[in-house]
């Protein structure tokens, strides 16, 4: 598992992190019983207090994602059901990954844009 902090970036390191992990557990990467690093050794390896670490466990934990269990630390647990989502919908995320990628926007900015998009379709649907 492999998670960065972008202390540039505008999104918060605590969301960085739990965005990173949620995806991970998404696409499979960490399966149901996989057990994430302690909340001190993830902050000491990203550089961050212990405290934005749990942070990103604690919302991790409010959305059924990962369980904290003494002795056995915090897991993952069963993702929640995911609909599949249409080919031509997955071509376009990985297109729009893709060219923000070559664009050098970090994904905080990324989702952003995403975002904004999804509301101006939004409306233009009203």
């Amino acid at each position: 598992m492999d998670i960065t902090v972008d202390v540039t970036s505008p999104t918060p390191p605590y969301e960085q992190i739990r965005a990173q992990v949620a995806t991970f557990i998404h696409g499979g990467l960490l399966l149901d019983g996989a057990r994430l690093p302690t909340i001190r050794a993830l902050a000491a390896d990203l550089g961050v207090a212990v405290g934005t670490v749990a942070r990103a466990y604690r919302e991790l934990e409010a959305t059924g994602l990962v369980a904290s269990r003494r002795r056995t630390g915090t897991v993952v647990t069963s993702p929640p059901a995911v609909p599949p989502l249409p080919d031509d919908v997955r071509q376009a995320a990985a297109e729009l990954a893709e060219r923000a990628v070559r664009a050098g926007l970090d994904d905080g900015t990324t989702v952003a844009v995403l975002r904004s998009a999804l509301v101006a379709a939004m409306r233009s649907r009203t």
